[in-house]
Formats: structure tokens, C-alpha cells, sequence
């Protein structure tokens, strides 16, 4: 027989009910789900957890009596004030010491986690592409800097000389561009324990001192534990987005009242990060309120070289998702005109 813990390694939302359709057992999903503690859920008629619904109210009833053995549905549920779509499949239970199973899914998350796969695979590809990309031009820029050294030396009208220097400082240029490209995977990851409230801190102070005109909230979660990662590249990686976000506040002045940043630290359970289920997972956000990113670079955002700012390279957020994907984590953002929330997401147990 599956112990009672074993639901608790589970993603899903799992309920178990007695015979009148009362939570006996929740797991730690459901906490999440409901935004209730498990002591609060347990005696609950299941039906309530739901709006009302007359047809999920009836199969709950059916699949606690044995009449139906399965059932599924979409219902309404509450989390906190907001209304969230659920899928839900009652299931008879058939000689266990509980009636009936309740799974529940969260639609929009299924949605989330299917999007952030889809984003890791095409981040990788894009980065393995720009590596090999950056390997074969290393080569030729450097015989191009050298070849325009050896002509200035020749030169014999020194005015000249400034077309040789313009040769190398762009060859130089671009070789650091390079170099940018095909930096996150040459050093081995060293992890340490972090505390990523003392990263949050490092980071506030750098911002605020680039962006005066922006204000720094702050929204931690002070039972949040250290976590194994990378300090410097953990560090450069919240750094990137942050930034991004203080640059899109200010790239036009008196665009946005009151401009400010949110950084706020949570504790997310049961989460599929990269194929791999993690029982807890820290999540910091970066909230801002400016003019939200272009719709028509939402699904490329994270891409090398796509950028929506005047004079931006276009790295620092595949530069931030790159370190983040070296730790098993992912980022992810949602975004709207006056609300812009990037969320770093990263296993809390060791890697």
C-alpha cells in the first residue's frame, strides 16, 4: 500500500476523502493549491474547496460512493482573492481505507511548466549555436587585428594611422562580444552555501546607486534557508535582471510614475524545474512597474542578441538565464504594461 508521505513527493494536488466526501488526507501540494494549512483542509467537505459547482459537487458524491470510477473536470477554485481554473478528477477508490481521490491541477501552472521546457531547450540550442558560431570567428578576428598591427607599423603618412587604429579597436570589440558569448560554460560551477538574501542586498545597493531615480522594495521571506549555488554567477545573473528592469524604467524619463522595483523571496513546493521535481524551490521575483516587454519579443526574450532597448546587447537576460540553468533552475516572467514580474527559480536541495 502507497504511505500517506509518498503524496507529498507529488506535484499534483492529491486529496483523500472518506465516504462523506470529507478531506482526510492532503498532501503537501494541496497547502499550495488552497493556500491552507493541511490542518485546516482536513474535515473540509471537498466540494467546498471549489465554487459552487452542481455537476463536480455530483461526481464528488458518485466517486465517494462507488458509483462512478472516474471522473474529470475543470472547476473555479479561490487562492487567496484571485478565482483559478483547476482540473479535477475524482477517482472510487476500491478496498483502500478511503473513498474516493481527489487530483487536482493547476491549469495555468501546467501552462507555466510547459512553457519554461519549451524555453530551456530553445535557450540551449541558441547558446550551443553562438558558441560554435563564436569559435570559428575567433580565429579570423585575430588574424585581422594582427594583420592591421603590422600595417600601422608600415604606414608611412601617420594620419593614416587612425583608420588602422578604428580596425582594431572593432576587432577588439568584437572579440570581447565573443568572448561574452561563449563565457558561461568555460568555468566549472563553485558551489557554496549562499544566502540569498545577503545576494539580494549585494545587488540592491549596485542598482540604486546606477539608478537613483528608482526606488528598491524589498519583500523577503525570512525563513527562506541557503541553497547551494555559485555566489558570483547567482549573483550576476539577478544582477542582469534587475538592471534590465531599472534600464526599462529609465530609457524614458517621466514614462512611469513613481518608478520602483520589487524584489520579493518566496518558498515554492513541489516544483518541476528542467524534468526534475524538487520538494522546495526558492523563487525570488523581480517586480517592476514600467511599460512591460513588447509582446512582439515575449517568446524571444531570452534569446542571445534580442533586445527591446536602444543601445543593449542583448545578453545580459541569456546571460541570467544561462548561470540560473546551471544551478537546475529556470527563469521565467510575466508581463503587462505596469506590471513586469521575472521570477528566478532554484532547487533549495542540494544539486
Amino acid at each position: 500500500m502507497i504511505s500517506v508521505e509518498a503524496f507529498d513527493l507529488l506535484a499534483t494536488t492529491v486529496l483523500l476523502l472518506n465516504p462523506a466526501g470529507e478531506v482526510v488526507v492532503a498532501n503537501a501540494a494541496a497547502e499550495d493549491m488552497f493556500g491552507r494549512s493541511r490542518r485546516h483542509l482536513i474535515g473540509q467537505p471537498a466540494a467546498l474547496l471549489f465554487e459552487r459547482d452542481s455537476a463536480l459537487e455530483q461526481s464528488i458524491r458518485q466517486a465517494c460512493s462507488g458509483e462512478v470510477a472516474d471522473c474529470r473536470q475543470f472547476a473555479m477554485t479561490r487562492r487567496a482573492t484571485e478565482a483559478v481554473e483547476v482540473a479535477v478528477t475524482s477517482i472510487a477508490l476500491v478496498q483502500k481505507p478511503w473513498a474516493a481521490l481527489l487530483e487536482v491541477k493547476d491549469i495555468e501552472q501546467r501552462v507555466l511548466v510547459d512553457r519554461s521546457l519549451r524555453l530551456v531547450e530553445e535557450v540551449e540550442t541558441q547558446h550551443e549555436l553562438l558558441r560554435n558560431l563564436a569559435h570559428e570567428v575567433k580565429n579570423p578576428l585575430g588574424g585581422l587585428r594582427g594583420a592591421a598591427q603590422l600595417l600601422e607599423s608600415e604606414l608611412p603618412d601617420p594620419a593614416l594611422i587612425e583608420y588602422t587604429r578604428v580596425i582594431i579597436s572593432e576587432a577588439d570589440r568584437l572579440q570581447a562580444l565573443v568572448d561574452r558569448l561563449a563565457a558561461p560554460q568555460r568555468m566549472p560551477v563553485q558551489w557554496q552555501s549562499v544566502n540569498i538574501h545577503e545576494i539580494c542586498e549585494r545587488v540592491c545597493a549596485l542598482v540604486r546607486a546606477e539608478f537613483r531615480e528608482v526606488a528598491i522594495l524589498r519583500d523577503y521571506d525570512a525563513s527562506m534557508p541557503e541553497l547551494r549555488a555559485d555566489p558570483a554567477r547567482l549573483m550576476q545573473a539577478l544582477l542582469n535582471v534587475v538592471r534590465n528592469a531599472a534600464q526599462m524604467l529609465t530609457q524614458q524619463p517621466g514614462a512611469t510614475r513613481s518608478p520602483h522595483i520589487t524584489i520579493k523571496t518566496r518558498i515554492a513546493r513541489q516544483v518541476l524545474l528542467r524534468h526534475k521535481q524538487h520538494r522546495m524551490a526558492a523563487v525570488v521575483s523581480v517586480i517592476d512597474n514600467g511599460p512591460g516587454v513588447p509582446h512582439t519579443l515575449q517568446e524571444r526574450i531570452f534569446h542571445p542578441l534580442v533586445t527591446g532597448r536602444d543601445g543593449g546587447t542583448g545578453l545580459g537576460l541569456s546571460l541570467a538565464q544561462d548561470f540560473v540553468q546551471q544551478h537546475g533552475g529556470v527563469i521565467e516572467f510575466d508581463s503587462q504594461p505596469g506590471h513586469t514580474e521575472f521570477r528566478l527559480m532554484l532547487p533549495l536541495e542540494p544539486i
